[in-house]
C-alpha cells in the first residue's frame, strides 16, 4: 500500500487477483439427470416404487417415504384393480363393475380422504396423502389376486370353504389397508382428531373391498 502526492491511498493489485468460477444453466441442467440414459431413468423409478411397496406390506411409519411421494405407483394399482374387477365381465355380469367406475371410485375416494386430511390441521401436503393412501392399496390388490387364485381351485364339493377363504382373504386385506395407511399419516394429525381421520380411510377402503367382494 503507498500514499501518491495528493494523499490518495493506492493499493496493489498483484496478488488480489483471481477467477469466480460459475456455473451456466446449461451446466446445471446437464448436470442433473436430462442426459441420463431412459433404462437407467425407469430402473430407479421402479426401485423406488418397490421401495414404497414394501412399507405397505410391513407397515411402518417413514418420514423420508412420504418426503419422496408420488403417484406412479398408485396409478398402477388403480389400472390393476379397474382391470382385475372388470375382467371377465358380459352382459349378464351386471355386478361386475365398469373400469371408469373403478377408476372414478378409487381416485375421487382418495381425494376426499386426503382434502378431510387436511381440512383436519393434518401436516402431511395433499399429493402426500394422496400417495400414502394410493401406496396402501396393494393389500386389497393382493386380496384381489388371491380371490382369482382360489376360482381357479374352486370345485362344487368344496364351494363354501372356498368362499369363506375369498371372505377371510378380503378382510385381511381391509385391515392391512387400514393399519398401512393409518400408520402414514395418524403423526401428521392432532391427537384429538386422529378418530376423524381414521373413519374416512376406513370407509375408502371397505368401498374398495366391497367391490373385490362382489366380484367373487
Amino acid at each position: 500500500m503507498s500514499r501518491d502526492q495528493e494523499g490518495e491511498v493506492s493499493l496493489p493489485l498483484e496478488g488480489l487477483e483471481g477467477h469466480i468460477a460459475t456455473q451456466t444453466v446449461e451446466e446445471k441442467i446437464d448436470s442433473g439427470t436430462l442426459d441420463e440414459p431412459v433404462w437407467d431413468t425407469l430402473k430407479r423409478d421402479v426401485t423406488a416404487v418397490g421401495y414404497k411397496f414394501t412399507h405397505v406390506l410391513f407397515p411402518r411409519r417413514s418420514k423420508q417415504l412420504l418426503h419422496d411421494w408420488d403417484l406412479w405407483g398408485p396409478l398402477f394399482l388403480c389400472l390393476v384393480l379397474a382391470i382385475l374387477l372388470q375382467g371377465g365381465s358380459s352382459d349378464s355380469d351386471h355386478h361386475n363393475p365398469a373400469f371408469v367406475e373403478v377408476f372414478v371410485i378409487v381416485w375421487a375416494g382418495s381425494f376426499a380422504v386426503a382434502l378431510n386430511s387436511k381440512l383436519l390441521g393434518g401436516t402431511l401436503s395433499f399429493f402426500q396423502s394422496l400417495c400414502a393412501l394410493g401406496y396402501c392399496l396393494v393389500p386389497p390388490v393382493s386380496a384381489l389376486i388371491a380371490c382369482m387364485v382360489l376360482n381357479v381351485a374352486n370345485v362344487e364339493k368344496i364351494h363354501g370353504f372356498i368362499l369363506f377363504l375369498k371372505l377371510a382373504v378380503i378382510v385381511v386385506g381391509l385391515a392391512w389397508a387400514v393399519i398401512a395407511a393409518f400408520a402414514f399419516i395418524s403423526d401428521s394429525q392432532p391427537p384429538r382428531r386422529k378418530g376423524l381421520a381414521l373413519y374416512p380411510v376406513v370407509l375408502f377402503y371397505f368401498g374398495i373391498s366391497f367391490l373385490i367382494l362382489m366380484k367373487q
